[in-house]
């Protein structure tokens, strides 16, 4: 992409297309000095090759989220009949949001502080969105660290969970799965998790010593998430080439595996066999949308950088359509392998699948793990599924953290994209040093609280919500669809518009309200956390929530003149009508909208 205020024609581009030019880039009307400062400004760089935003959205869409919690949220709603609930949600809440953020991006050219240069009121949309992702960032990644410590314990020739004759172990631990009554035991799998990685302590009060394996993991993983970002987005869509495709290799290689297992019928007939009579729980469409959000990635800024730094005219309908078919085959495809493996251990323990089908971490670290030492060959498949597992967080990660860096490097650029590498170092070492809370002998408790409360599904519906109203309804859904055939050169179906306006809105709001109703006080396994730590909790939450009406409030009193001039200024482009000062004429918005006008 060429520089700052120069031609919008990107000569290095493949496609040799129009870009778009970022919005801090608009005023050409500003003084000699500062084009001159401009012009410093280094490039801000954009997607080279032709795969590289599409392989991108997916890495990112496609996280842990498809893979530990969508087989189980399958399996206890209803199994096939909760694909109703569920493709509702897609289609009325999941592909138009995608479509809106990726567009916002592609249209304005600039992260997610900048787009809201469409609507200066709600910038606090984004900040609240780069207080989310900084959130996330920090224990999304603790994951990783869990995955990369299994996985280097998976080479051996006896997986150190696999027996009970290790130091950790105690008198009651057991490692026959075939065993009827296991009251008062405790299986060799989780003795490795609690007493071996973790070595947990009883509560959030106690939080222990720095668990310095885990410290070494996550190090490594903050190395690996630096290393594939610290050249820009041309650097990472070479690394995503690999990232993204690695989990579909491992994927089918465990599907294989999976079905041949005595008891795989049994587990994927669980899992696809509709009952109809779930879909009359309310909690069942909850889980259904709750999901969506959760698997797409929504409202934390990282699809409207990854969006951003495509050439303007760049199909990102059909790219938005394509990745979300992508992401929820790729569910309803790890369900059956994660199925067949349980269906397995049903066949070996004698117990019902609905007994032991698990979610999350007890899924990814227990469950799993308890199969393979049931297989053949046990160290293998043990190496074959913590690494695909790792390189699904890892993409999720480090486009989450391009999403954040993004965001701040495009509002700031004179200060930070000349030290774009050293920024991205210091924000990485910042977060693996606040991360050491998560691996302490308690860290399983404080990452249970940042989990729950951090960036939980009501800060993110409360953002989307806000988000869709904004562009929707404030800027206009009918401005929006023509600034999109700006871009793609005709109008999409007019039902992602009716869904900005209503649908999509009524959802967010309907499942915040029901999230908000049935919010419980928090809890790991028989452990209740005490007030104080709830409170810690509400604040992360409020930490993000409070900003959106917060900047309305700040902008309503630092903007000068009467409540409509206000008003007229807070919710206008600050592109259009923009006064010289040399005449004090008027320029008013290109026909392009914000786009340069340079002939591709």
């Amino acid at each position: 992409m060429g520089k700052t205020g120069q031609s919008t024609v990107d000569l290095n581009s493949p496609s040799e297309v129009k870009q778009a030019t970022p919005f801090e880039d608009l005023d050409h009307y500003t003084s000699h000095t500062d084009d001159e400062k401009e012009k410093d400004v280094p490039e801000r760089g954009s997607w080279k090759g032709k795969f590289d935003f599409l392989l991108s959205c997916i890495g990112y869409a496609i996280g842990l989220g498809n893979v530990w919690r969508f087989p189980y949220l399958c399996g206890k709603n209803g199994g096939g009949a909760f694909l109703i609930p569920y493709f509702t949600t897609l289609v009325f809440a999941g592909i138009p949001l995608f479509l809106l953020e990726t567009s916002l991006g592609q249209y304005t050219s600039v992260g997610g502080l900048g787009v809201w240069k469409l609507m200066p009121m709600m910038k606090g949309v984004g900040l609240a969105a780069v207080v989310l992702s900084f959130w996330l960032n920090i224990y999304y990644i603790i994951i990783i660290a869990w995955a990369l410590y299994y996985l280097f314990n998976s080479f051996k020739s006896e997986l150190p969970w696999q027996s009970c004759d290790n130091p950790w172990n105690t008198d009651r631990c057991f490692s026959n799965y075939s065993l009827t009554d296991t009251t008062n035991l405790t299986s060799a799998v989780t003795e490795f998790w609690e007493r071996n990685m973790h070595q947990l302590t009883s509560g959030l009060e106690e939080p222990g010593e720095v668990r310095w394996p885990l410290a070494g993991t996550l190090a490594l993983a903050w190395v690996l998430v630096y290393f594939s970002i610290w050249k820009g987005v041309e650097w990472t869509g070479k690394v995503v080439y690999f990232s993204a495709t690695y989990p579909y290799f491992m994927l089918f290689i465990l599907f294989f595996r999976g079905v041949t297992l005595p008891g795989a019928k049994e587990g994927v007939l669980f899992y696809i066999t509709p009952d109809f009579n779930k879909l009359m729980k309310s909690e069942v469409w909850l889980d259904a949308a709750t999901q969506i959000f959760f698997s797409y990635g929504l409202g934390l800024g990282s699809l409207i950088a990854l969006g951003s730094y495509n050439s303007f005219n760049n199909n990102v309908y059909r790219d938005a359509i394509i990745v979300c078919c992508i992401n929820s085959f790729t569910s309803m495809f790890a369900g059956i392998v994660i199925f067949s493996i349980v269906g397995f251990m049903s066949y070996i323990t004698k117990k019902p699948i609905q007994e032991l089908a698990a979610s999350g971490p007890g899924l990814a670290f227990l469950a799993y793990p308890q199969a393979v030492t049931q297989l053949p060959m046990s160290s293998l498949w043990a190496i074959l599924f913590f690494s695909m597992l790792m390189m699904l967080g890892l993409d999720s990660q480090f486009c989450t953290v391009e999403g954040f860096i993004t965001a701040l490097m495009d509002e700031y650029p004179m200060v930070l994209r000349k030290r774009k590498k050293l920024f991205i170092l210091v924000v990485c070492i910042i977060s693996y040093i606040i991360g050491f809370s998560n691996i302490t002998q308690g860290g399983l408790y404080v990452f249970k609280l940042f989990d729950y409360y951090s960036a939980s599904g009501m800060c993110l519906l409360f953002l989307v919500f806000f988000e869709t109203v904004s562009i929707s309804w404030l800027y206009g859904a009918e401005r929006f669809y023509q600034n999109i055939e700006e871009m793609i050169g005709y109008r999409p179906c007019a039902w992602w518009k009716w869904c900005w306006l209503v649908f999509t809105p009524l959802i967010c709001l309907g499942v915040f309200t029901f999230s908000a109703i049935e919010m419980t006080p928090l809890t790991l396994g028989k452990y209740v956390y005490p007030a104080w730590g709830q409170g810690i909790g509400w604040v992360m939450a409020l930490s993000s929530m409070v900003l959106v009406p917060g900047y309305i409030i700040y902008m309503f009193l630092s903007t000068k003149g009467s409540i409509r001039q206000r008003w007229h200024k807070m919710t206008t482009r600050q592109d259009e009508n923009i006064t010289e000062p040399d005449n004090g004429l008027t320029r008013q918005p290109s026909q392009m909208g914000s786009m340069g006008e340079a002939s591709v």
